[in-house]
Parts: C-alpha cells; structure tokens; sequence
C-alpha cells in the first residue's frame, strides 16, 4: 500500500473533467478514485472529523487547490456521484442533505456527476447548498455554477450543460407590495404615518408592506393593516396595481391597492413601524401636498373613493381549482360583465 496525492485541478476533457495525479514514479497512475472507499482501517466518517488526522484525510490548501493524500488501494474504483432526481425539463435537482462534506470529496463526485449527466443528455442542474455547507459555494463557482437565488437557509446555483443557451428561468425578479383602503361609513379613511426618513417622510398615506411567502395579496393586505394599526378588516376587492422598475436591488415591484372593510375601530400602532395612525377625513387626507402633485397616488385615491360609491369595479378573488397543479388558487376577476362558464 502507497500513499498517493491526488489533485484536483480544473482540466476538461470532450466537456468532463479529469483528474491529474502526483505519484511516486514506480506506481501506475489509478484511472478512478473514489473518496468515500478508503483503503481498510480509514472510514469516510474520518474526512468529515474537525481534526484529522495528517497524512489520511488531511485537506491541504495550496494556491486554491486542495490536496488530500489517504492512503489508498490502486485497484480501479469506480467514481461516486452525487445523489440527485430528474426534473421534469430533462434537467437534475441535486439533494442537499445527501452532499460530501469534505471539499475533495465534493469536487470529485460533482465533476464524476457532471460528466455522467451530460452523457445522459441532461440540461439543467439546480445544486441547493444550505447555510451549514457554505464552504462548497466557491467550489462550485469554480467548477462553473452560476448563482441563482438566496434564501436565509441556502444558495441555489444552476449548471446549464447544453453547449446551447441557457433555457433556464431567470431568478425572481420582483417583489409584491399591497396597500390597504379602508374608509368607515363617516367618509374617514384609516392613515398612518411611517418612520422613515424617505421621501413620504411626515405624509399621512395609506398602509402598505410586502406579502409574505406562501400568502395571498388579499390576506396580505388585511395581515399589514391589522399589523400597523390593530383594525380587523374584510377584503371587497381589488382596484388597482402599479407595476414599477428598479425600485430596490435593481428589482421590479408591483404594490396591489386593495378595497378593505373595517370590522373594528380602535387603533393600536406598531411603534416600531410607525409614529401614528388614525382615522382621516377623506376630504383632508387628499388635500395633502403630496397627493396634488403626484398624479398616479391622486389616481389610485379617486378610483379607491369611487369603488366605496359603488362607481366602480375592481378584481373580485375566487378560489378554483388547476389543473397544471392540482391545488386551489385565487383568481382575481370583474365579474361585472356575469361571464357565463364555458360549457363543452
């Protein structure tokens, strides 16, 4: 038994990688190796120790390039591959919970992986690498993932392997925003005024917040009001959008005006959020300097006082079942033309 140091370097062959190896003159270079089958007495477990143990299984880090030298049988061992499903594009979901914690490890079964599918005729491959596996980010980049998205939990980065563009969906690219009109039968409308230091800084304006994950807009909308202001409210309909660019992080938004009814009165701010709430005569809440020279707020507050006189009709929500998923769903509609249901 010899020990043998493989590195991992970043070559491709006909579009896979390969492994070059540093040896000992006398000994044939081994066509595979495989971390996880280790020569007796060395178990995988002993990679993933804190400590271990120099010589078998030590990582070194050299001019980005990590060297492992365990010993090892020169027997031809076939590679590891990562654990990973189909989607339903042709493409390859990668388990998170199933990846190699050591960095040779991981290099090797990715790059076997990546050879493998592209033999398959795999497209797309989404790897999710999770907060606690941070360390196999910037390998991944090296080998040629791209990032997509980011959670709190994990990184999703993609590998499109067609040499073809990449027809993969693009990562989200807006946020939803949802306002909330509430007017009690006094013609008052319920106003609050943020604590921000932005331009509607000391503007006495609508609520307003983002949707949360998994919500609909409408039982976003009631969730921010009751948030901001404690007032218990029912949805009517749905007036308006406004559809914005590059409002945040280079992001589109689209803030969703929403017709609520108050089923209760008293007002208990969130103090984190804001320095005051309160009910506002409508004629005094759009005679603010604001709402006079800006034409699309003013818009947005004539169509939400029309919609209250029954002048107007906006997008009622109705939940139905689809068939691409299986799952009910809200569909906002104006059902003022009474469209009949199609019958086959």
């Amino acid at each position: 038994m010899m020990a043998l140091a493989t590195v991992l370097d970043g070559s491709r062959v006909a579009g896979c990688y390969c492994r070059s190896y540093v040896r000992d003159a006398r000994m044939p270079c081994p066509k595979a190796f495989a971390f996880s089958r280790l020569s007796k007495g060395f178990s995988h477990k002993s990679l993933m120790s804190p400590t271990p143990f120099l010589g078998v299984g030590c990582i070194i880090k050299k001019r980005g390039i990590n060297v492992v030298s365990p010993d090892v049988s020169t027997q031809n061992l076939a590679p590891e591959f990562l654990c990973a499903s189909d989607d339903e594009y042709d493409g390859i979901v990668v388990d998170p919970e199933s990846l190699p914690s050591s960095a040779n490890a991981f290099v090797s079964a990715l790059r076997a992986s990546l050879c493998n599918w592209k033999l398959q005729g795999k497209k797309g491959v989404w790897l999710k690498i999770l907060a606690q596996q941070a360390d196999l980010v910037p390998i991944a980049i090296r080998e040629g993932f791209s990032y997509h998205h980011a959670e709190p939990s994990y990184v999703m980065l993609t590998y499109w392997i067609p040499d073809e563009p990449c027809m993969l969906p693009a990562t989200p690219s807006h946020q939803i925003g949802v306002a909330g009109f509430v007017m009690n039968d006094k013609r008052e409308v319920l106003a609050v005024k943020e604590k921000c230091p932005c331009s509607c800084s000391g503007l006495w304006k609508l609520p307003t917040g983002y949707i949360n994950k998994s919500e609909d807009i409408f039982s976003g909308a009631i969730r921010e009001v009751k948030e901001e202001t404690g007032v218990d409210t029912i949805f009517l309909e749905m007036v308006a959008f406004r559809h914005a660019h590059l409002v945040a992080f280079e992001k589109s938004d689209i803030l969703f005006m929403c017709m609520l009814k108050p089923v209760s009165s008293a007002i208990t701010i969130d103090e984190k959020e804001l320095q005051a709430a309160k009910w506002m005569p409508i004629d005094e809440f759009v005679e603010q300097p604001f709402y006079l020279e800006d034409q699309m707020s003013r818009k947005v507050i004539d169509i939400c006082i029309k919609a209250h006189e029954d002048q107007y009709k906006g997008f009622i929500a109705r939940q139905l079942n689809s068939k691409l998923d299986g799952k009910l769903s809200y569909l906002y509609y104006n059902e003022l033309n009474n469209i009949s249901p199609i019958v086959m």
